[in-house]
This record gives C-alpha cells, sequence and structure tokens, in this order.
C-alpha cells in the first residue's frame, strides 16, 4: 500500500471529509419532480389572468359611443397623442430633467398628425362605395384649419353634453361633416377593417398608432383599471406573445409610486435619469470606492463558510504520512 502524494502546504487528509453514496439520476428525477409541482402550485395561486388583446375592433362592439368621441378629438387636436409633442409632433416641449428639455432635444422621431393619420387616412382607405363619407372627406379637405378646428370641436362638447355620449341624442349644431366622418370611423373599426388599416402589413408588429388611439379613448384605461394596472396602481400582468413583457419593468413602474415622482409632471424623465443612475451604479460597482468594499464589510461571506470553517478548525493537522484519520 502506497501513500497518496501530497503536497507540502497540503495539511488536510481527503479522508477527513465525510462521503456518501448517492444515485445521480434519482437526485435530478426527485428535484425535477419537486419543482414542477411546487411551479404548478405557484402558478396556480398567482398566475396572472390571460386576457385577450384589446383591439379596435372589441373597442368599437363594447364602446361605440367612445370610439365616436375619441375620433372627434382626434379631428379636434386636442387628444393626448395630438398634444403629446415629441417624439410624436412638435405640440409641446415636452417633459424636462430639471433645465434638460429630453424630449425636445430627441426631436420628432415618429412623425404622427393624429387627425390625418389615425383617422382621416383611415377613411380615405375605406372611402369607395360610399358616396355620404367621400362627400364628407371632400368637405373636410377644403375647409381651412381653423374651421375644421371649430367643428370638431363643437361636435366633440356636443357629444360630451349629450345622455352617455350618445351621438344619437346630440343637439343639431354647425358640426360640418364631422358627425358622417366619426360615425363611418365607429362602423370601419366595428367591421375590423381599422385594425387592417392603420397595423398594415402580412405580419404586424408596429402598434404605435393602434395604442396612441386606444390610448385617447376611455375604454383602454377602464379596462386597465378594472386590472389594477392604472396609472396610480400597483398592479401588473405579463403580457402574452410580446416577450418580454411587463414583469421585468416592475424596478421601473415602482418609482412612479414613490413621491416626487408620484406628484410630479416630469416623472417619466425624472424616473428615466433615476434609472440612468442607479444602471450606471450597477455597471461600475467593481470600480466605485466604498461601493466595491461593501461585501467584505457586510460579512455575508463568513455567514455561507461558517459551518466548514468551524469543522475545520477541529480538524487535526499536521498527522505524519500514512497515518490514518482520526
Amino acid at each position: 500500500m502506497h501513500d497518496r502524494p501530497r503536497h507540502p502546504d497540503q495539511t488536510l487528509d481527503l479522508h477527513l471529509f465525510a462521503t456518501r453514496d448517492y444515485d445521480l439520476v434519482k437526485e435530478f428525477a426527485v428535484a425535477l419532480g419537486a419543482a414542477l409541482a411546487l411551479s404548478l402550485l405557484l402558478a396556480a395561486v398567482f398566475s396572472s389572468p390571460d386576457r385577450k388583446a384589446v383591439t379596435l375592433k372589441r373597442w368599437a362592439s363594447v364602446a361605440p359611443n367612445d370610439v365616436v368621441a375619441t375620433a372627434t378629438v382626434e379631428l379636434a387636436g386636442t387628444s393626448t397623442s395630438a398634444t403629446y409633442g415629441p417624439p410624436y409632433n412638435n405640440a409641446d416641449d415636452g417633459q424636462k430633467l430639471g433645465p434638460l428639455a429630453l424630449q425636445r432635444w430627441a426631436g420628432v422621431t415618429t412623425a404622427i398628425d393624429s387627425a390625418q393619420d389615425l383617422v382621416i387616412a383611415p377613411l380615405n382607405a375605406a372611402s369607395r362605395g360610399d358616396p355620404a363619407l367621400s362627400a364628407a372627406l371632400r368637405a373636410w379637405a377644403a375647409a381651412p384649419p381653423q374651421r375644421r378646428t371649430a367643428w370638431a370641436s363643437a361636435y366633440s362638447d356636443a357629444l360630451a353634453a349629450a345622455p352617455a355620449g350618445n351621438p344619437a341624442a346630440v343637439k343639431s349644431g354647425a358640426y360640418g361633416p364631422v358627425p358622417v366622418l366619426a360615425a363611418r370611423y365607429q362602423g370601419l373599426a366595428r367591421s375590423g377593417g381599422l385594425d387592417s388599416i392603420i397595423t398594415k402589413g402580412f405580419y404586424p408588429t408596429d402598434q404605435t398608432k393602434t395604442l396612441l388611439l386606444l390610448s385617447d379613448g376611455a375604454y383602454l384605461e377602464q379596462q386597465a383599471r378594472a386590472q389594477n394596472l392604472g396609472g396610480d396602481q400597483w398592479g401588473m400582468m405579463n403580457e402574452i406573445g410580446n416577450y418580454p413583457g411587463q414583469p421585468w419593468m416592475w424596478l421601473y413602474t415602482f418609482w412612479y409610486r414613490v413621491k416626487p415622482f408620484s406628484t410630479s409632471g416630469n416623472a417619466d424623465a425624472l424616473v428615466w435619469g433615476l434609472m440612468a443612475v442607479l444602471t450606471a451604479g450597477l455597471i461600475l460597482l467593481p470600480i466605485i470606492p466604498g461601493l466595491r468594499s461593501l461585501p467584505r464589510h457586510l460579512g455575508v461571506h463568513k455567514l455561507i463558510w461558517r459551518y466548514y470553517w468551524r469543522g475545520y478548525e477541529n480538524r487535526p493537522r499536521n498527522r505524519t504520512a500514512g497515518q490514518p484519520p482520526t
């Protein structure tokens, strides 16, 4: 019997470590089964509901009056998208981070004319074979911008005063072709044609215009609040079919619930700036004095290795070569 070779600095014999026989395949199968069972249990208890996507067709079927009202404010130029500013238009300077006008600096990168792109262009595409719609579109195109705004604004006010915003209950007034345009727009949305016109392409992936249009109405906000997804609520839902979905944004959206972000008109810019600082701190952590020393000062590694070192101190050392372990 030959002694096992030992490094000159080696003070521990491998026989000092306890060993036991085990079946790797068996342990893997048990661990896999336990993890699967736990995943199914947690998914059943804490899973998010699988809601169908809100489409323009569904919007028009469930809330037709809201579609008419939204089309009207788009024509009037008073919707959220029409007055948002960069990156969609120059209607506003946008949010600022202190003196830095970030939105204005970025400029208009996705130019959208809410009235033309979201309402008039789709109606033009669907006007063939509809003399009344064609006449209304010609009247709209021939009118000066001030007259168009006056028509749409008056009809928007009349809809707001009507019971439940019902277009049939609107009092007569100087609305020009707007009632016809809004009614045809609601019909186009209800038929499903508006979805295909706004999101062009066989495999449509750019949902910018659709989301802007839905956000300008009240229906999407109502659906969001029903699922605790409103701007002042804490809910979050996994987004099916659009990886990676929403859960990864929890840290970003968390700050919108904390003052001063929750009460600031520049919340987007402020949260963006804070996340930029936090991300830079995480990336530069190994070279930032003080922060890089935190693991050593916190001593978490001592808690992890405490059992090993406790046993190490009680083990015999410097045994004679070939002497069996105690």
